[in-house]
């Protein structure tokens, strides 16, 4: 067994100090109070906090690479990239694109998830809202199609784990309907729609909201729009960009305020310019223009993801007055249950994965460690 000791855990109960983790070959063993009995030696962590491993479940790229090119190699890179700021869980998220591209990336993709170096693909697109497209390619937006939903699935092979649209479309409170059947995750965003049609859609079956308050209506007094009916739904996850830029540090509140913990998750949205330099990065077809870590449409001035890691979005959640347990969880089991798989990931529990993140005093991490195994060799 391997025990890290003196730490500050945070627990599904909440922050547990003096406790420690133990890992068995890629699973927990013990986590909580004091020490397990034993002779194993202990890994003294000076008090620093102990999270379980980060869930990222919409993320483009980052590393210089993206998911988007189809390419297995450049994906990995992406995914180790962000496995060394903490994130040990990362879905796949793809663009808009013409439906030949996007069946070809699919069918490259699936077997990384297929293999657990992926857990899952995000479609985001193309079935998106014209007036709300954001960094999304105009020309291939399209309205749902069942022939090319039945293709993108065949070809997935149970890799595609959500699918993001408008649900204003025409066909598109069907699509959810025939997602939710599937077993694939039905998200509402880069919507135009009223409150009257996103509750349709809810009541379809969709279950997340793509970045809450991004690339969607805004709230009016008199047709509050998708926002209020996602904050609303007991059982909506609603995803937040905690980067300082896509939303106000108040807004971040005002949707915890609304929906808790349980219900927010934590994304970075990132593409291939996260850890990166400023410069021009392409995001799918379109090309983005980087200026002091804000990603934008060189043509126009559209908010093209973001350079966020999700360690990153920790401490921004603390600095604006979260309770660091809320934030964990909002990080990890939250993601983790929208996505099906809190039975494996999510939380520092025994018999759960061995994905644990050791941070310093200042949340800045110390050490990842991913299926039990230390990530790039880093020891707390």
């Amino acid at each position: 067994m391997t025990v890290l000791g003196n730490a500050r855990v945070v627990l599904p109960s909440g922050v547990v100090e003096g406790a420690s983790v133990g890992v068995v070959g890629d699973r927990i063993a013990f986590a909580g109070p004091g020490l397990p009995a034993g002779p194993e030696p202990v890994v003294d962590v000076a008090g620093g906090w102990i999270v379980p491993g980060f869930v990222d479940m919409h993320v483009h790229g980052g590393g210089g690479g993206s998911y988007t090119s189809g390419d297995p190699d450049e994906a990995v890179r992406v995914a180790e990239f962000h496995r060394s700021h903490g994130t040990t869980t990362t879905v796949a998220s793809l663009v808009t694109a013409s439906p030949a591209e996007l069946l070809r990336i699919v069918s490259e993709l699936a077997p990384l998830v297929h293999d657990g170096r992926l857990a899952g693909l995000h479609l985001e697109g193309p079935y998106l809202s014209a007036a709300r497209c954001g960094a999304h390619d105009p020309t291939q937006l399209r309205a749902p199609d069942r022939d090319e939903v039945t293709a993108l699935l065949k070809a997935g092979s149970g890799a595609i784990r959500m699918l993001t649209l408008a649900p204003e479309l025409p066909g598109g409170i069907e699509l959810v309907r025939r997602l939710a059947d599937e077993g694939v995750i039905a998200a509402v965003g880069h919507t135009d729609g009223t409150h009257r049609e996103t509750r349709a859609a809810l009541a379809a079956g969709a279950s997340v909201a793509t970045h809450l308050f991004n690339a969607m209506r805004s709230v009016h007094h008199r047709e509050p729009g998708p926002v209020t009916a996602l904050l609303q739904d007991s059982d909506a996850v609603v995803e937040l960009i905690n980067d300082g830029v896509h939303l106000h540090s108040s807004v971040v509140n005002l949707a915890y305020a609304s929906a808790g913990p349980d219900r927010v998750a934590f994304i970075t949205d990132a593409m291939g310019a996260a850890g990166m330099p400023d410069g021009v990065y392409p995001l799918g077809v379109m090309t983005v223009d980087v200026v002091d870590g804000v990603a934008r449409l060189a043509d126009g001035d559209s908010i093209a993801g973001s350079t966020l890691t999700l360690d990153r979005a920790l401490r921004n959640g603390v600095a604006g007055g979260l309770p660091i347990a809320d934030v964990v969880r909002s990080l990890s089991a939250t993601p983790a249950r929208a996505l099906g798989i809190a039975d494996r990931v999510g939380t520092l529990e025994p018999g759960k994965r061995a994905d644990l993140v050791v941070l310093d005093d200042a949340l800045r991490v110390r050490a990842v460690m991913a299926c039990g195994a230390w990530v790039d060799h880093r020891r707390p």
